[in-house]
């Protein structure tokens, strides 16, 4: 029959064993107190080191223990190795692309009526006069963007699951911390801004619009990133892109219909993801040059799928198919095309120089083959689509939109 002692012995390994599991999911930063945990928990004089193998699967020793947290730690252990080697990139990003926070940094309230001064009203229906000459079709992509932009909430905590760039405290002082929060600081006055002036504007119901911000939110939205900042980086540095070409047209559109503020927004926020664009770009042409093969892998699996559009699940509660009329919108605009979406690709493609990068596996070069042609492939289909469309004269049936209080475009 077993002791006493020996049964605590053998209770204290399996709690043990239960620590060391919970560890091994986790970004502990500390092997060491984990290790001395064991030690207190576990009397080696009461179990040998097979029993403690044999219950949990681990050596005993703590230099075992070490390795195996620090290889069941991160899915994609070499991936983060490289993170970590950028790691003053990121640093530098912050200090050289971020805008410093605060009076020297831009706000949303330096575009709009400042109500607390005299006159307010007068320069509240200055933008209301501009506002009315913006068709309704031009309103509704400019919705569809702000509301994009409010889901800020969902794009941080996608920022967090990127293996390596989290920000496990909240006010973690690394580099990569800093640029998450940085970043969501500065993106965090495009909704505010979009919000504020379509207020201000009186052209949109606006408890519908927030319905919508909440559903998004609510809903969330899978990149497909898998917690891999390979795949997590070359999202967003499409996506960055894809933004600034939305609000750079919605801007031109604005500044076409007269309305000059407006323009000035949509410019000020382009600016912003252009940045943030630059940023993202840099740190994929540092992996590069430390991991091609796992970049360019990640890269042409990407391209294979599609790129999910951040505002995919939108919905008002009423109109199930409130993205894709959006988009079509969008669409019919010119404000975000098929033909943009392969600009971006060739973009991505020139701007990381897969077109001369040497010395990738025979399966990577494959990839970066693939890769160099699909931009003219989907421009070809994306044009043969359009002409198509043209030549059987295919209308749109009108869209309508609760954002708009129920016209149609």
């Amino acid at each position: 029959m077993m002791s006493h002692q020996e049964s605590f012995g053998i209770r204290a390994a399996i709690a043990s064993c239960l620590v060391a599991s919970v560890y091994a999911f986790q970004a502990s930063p500390s092997f060491a107190r984990v290790g001395s945990a064991l030690k207190v928990a576990v009397d080696p004089s009461t179990i040998t080191n097979k029993e403690y193998e044999d219950i949990c699967g681990v050596s005993f020793d703590e230099q075992s223990l070490h390795d195996r947290l620090k290889s069941t730690k991160f899915l994609y252990p070499k991936h983060v190795e490289v993170i970590e080697d950028i790691g003053p990139i990121a640093g530098r990003m912050v200090d050289d692309i971020l805008l410093e926070t605060g009076e020297k940094a831009w706000q949303p309230q330096d575009f709009l009526p400042d109500l607390s001064q005299e006159g307010w009203e007068d320069d509240v229906k200055e933008l209301r006069k501009m506002a009315e000459g913006v068709p309704d079709d031009v309103m509704v992509v400019l919705v569809g963007d702000m509301v994009t932009e409010e889901a800020l909430p969902t794009y941080q905590t996608l920022l967090n699951t990127f293996e390596g760039c989290d920000d496990p405290t909240g006010d973690t002082d690394t580099p990569w911390a800093r640029w998450s929060r940085g970043w969501t600081s500065e993106e965090n006055r495009h909704g505010d801004l979009l919000n504020k002036y379509l207020y201000l504007g009186g052209r949109c119901d606006m408890r519908s619009i927030e319905v919508t911000i909440q559903h998004l939110i609510t809903n969330g939205f899978n990149p497909d990133a898998q917690k891999d900042p390979y795949r997590g980086f070359v999202y967003t540095s499409f996506q960055e892109r894809a933004t600034k070409v939305s609000h750079s047209n919605v801007g031109r559109l604005a500044g076409k219909y007269g309305d000059k503020q407006l323009r000035k927004i949509c410019a000020q926020i382009a600016g912003d993801e252009g940045r943030h664009e630059k940023a993202y770009q840099t740190f994929c042409e540092e992996i590069i040059k430390r991991d091609p093969d796992g970049l360019i892998m990640v890269f042409g699996e990407m391209m294979r799928g599609q790129i999910v559009m951040p505002a995919e699940l939108m919905t008002d509660g009423v109109n199930g198919n409130l993205y894709k009329d959006f988009s079509e919108v969008a669409q019919r605009l010119g404000v975000y095309t098929a033909l943009d979406y392969a600009d971006i690709i060739r973009h991505l493609v020139d701007r990381w120089d897969l077109e001369n990068l040497e010395g990738l596996s025979s399966e990577a070069e494959k990839e970066r083959e693939y890769l160099c042609k699909l931009p003219e492939r989907y421009r070809k289909l994306a044009e043969r689509s359009m002409n198509k469309k043209k030549k059987v004269n295919e209308e749109e049936a009108p869209k309508t939109f609760s954002w708009i209080h129920g016209r149609s475009v």
